[in-house]
């Protein structure tokens, strides 16, 4: 496969983006189609899983065609279906899964189940084939923050995670109780713009001495209290300071930890992933910190932060390097993991 085309039809449904992609040999991104559901789902202030499993149902044959139109192939220009199996919303999943089976089935061509978090990771290399492993890659959405030693294409080690809240979770709960709305994430870095970072002093959580985990139950209910305790006194409210103390809190514990991680292991590479690393301050903050360490920051376009199925494709094309494919009796996991031992 060094020198040869080969072409993966991607599919990922894992939450409410229901998108596919045509993706050359792990890099070369022919098409990325999307559906988003943000319009069905802000009025509830956040998913909604059977509605989410509904819309997948309703727009991923079209969201195929859209795909294939735009890389100008039919399906004999395929060479193999990918698939996100895991982790996710479950009825989500498995119309992504059921959809990638029935085409490798009738095309009789291989099926490449890929993990979400895998998918995150892999779109650094879309737009930077130079970037290889090994490296620290931070990974933060709504649904995970983890940290990874990037060992290989298909080796990771979890050198720390969540222990509560995500960090998107989070930001989406403290844009609620601002009056923001969902999406929490751009709404608040949007706002923060406008706002003073230093106003409020909320709570770093470092946990205890050398650990990589993050918490962010305690910040979030801090800026909560504040909020609380400023309507009980009637005092004004400058939801800008909230938000832009608030993103600081949380900025300031994401890179220390990513920085730390690298030096501790020699490594000179960082990478982000991840729908949080859209945050323009904390790819700001991000590349300061690792310019001023001598450290190289890698990050995805926006479009490839968020769920995409393009990075889908580029993971499946990496696993399938290594070997791996699956049956027709792949199913979803909705709490798969990765890096663990």
């Amino acid at each position: 496969m060094n020198n040869e085309i080969f072409n993966i039809l991607a599919i990922e449904t894992s939450c409410d983006e229901t998108s596919a992609a045509v993706v050359q040999n792990g890099t070369k991104v022919l098409s990325n189609c999307i559906a988003s559901q943000i319009e069905f789902h802000k009025r509830y202030g956040g998913v909604v899983p059977e509605i989410a499993s509904r819309k997948h149902i309703e727009m991923i044959d079209t969201v195929i065609h859209e795909a294939l139109q735009d890389a100008d192939c039919t399906f004999a220009d395929i060479h193999a279906i990918a698939v996100t199996y895991g982790p996710g919303l479950v009825g989500a999943l498995l119309v992504g899964l059921a959809e990638a089976k029935a085409m490798a089935y009738a095309l009789n061509k291989p099926l490449i189940g890929v993990h979400h978090i895998e998918g995150h990771i892999c779109a650094n290399y879309i737009e930077n084939p130079e970037f290889k492993p090994p490296f620290i890659c931070l990974v933060v959405s709504g649904g995970h923050t983890h940290l990874f030693h990037v060992k290989t294409y298909h080796e990771y080690e979890v050198l720390g995670r969540t222990r509560d809240d995500a960090a998107g979770e989070a930001f989406d709960k403290v844009a609620r109780a601002i009056g923001l709305g969902y999406p929490g994430g751009p709404k608040i870095d949007k706002l923060s713009e406008k706002g003073d970072a230093d106003a409020i002093t909320f709570p770093r959580s470092y946990l205890e001495e050398g650990s990589y985990d993050f918490s962010f139950s305690g910040l979030k209910s801090a800026v909560l209290n504040y909020i609380n305790q400023c309507k009980m006194k009637a005092c004004d409210i400058n939801h800008a300071d909230v938000a832009a103390s608030f993103q600081a809190s949380v900025i300031e514990v994401l890179v220390n930890k990513t920085i730390n991680a690298a030096k501790a292991l020699g490594l000179k590479k960082v990478a982000l992933a991840g729908g949080v690393a859209a945050n323009r301050s904390l790819r700001n903050v991000m590349k300061k910190t690792c310019d001023k360490e001598g450290l190289v920051l890698q990050y995805p376009s926006i479009v490839y932060c968020t769920d995409n199925a393009a990075m889908i494709g580029s993971a499946a094309y990496y696993e399938y390097k290594h070997g791996v494919t699956h049956g027709l009796d792949l199913n979803a996991v909705p709490n798969l993991k990765l890096g663990y031992s």
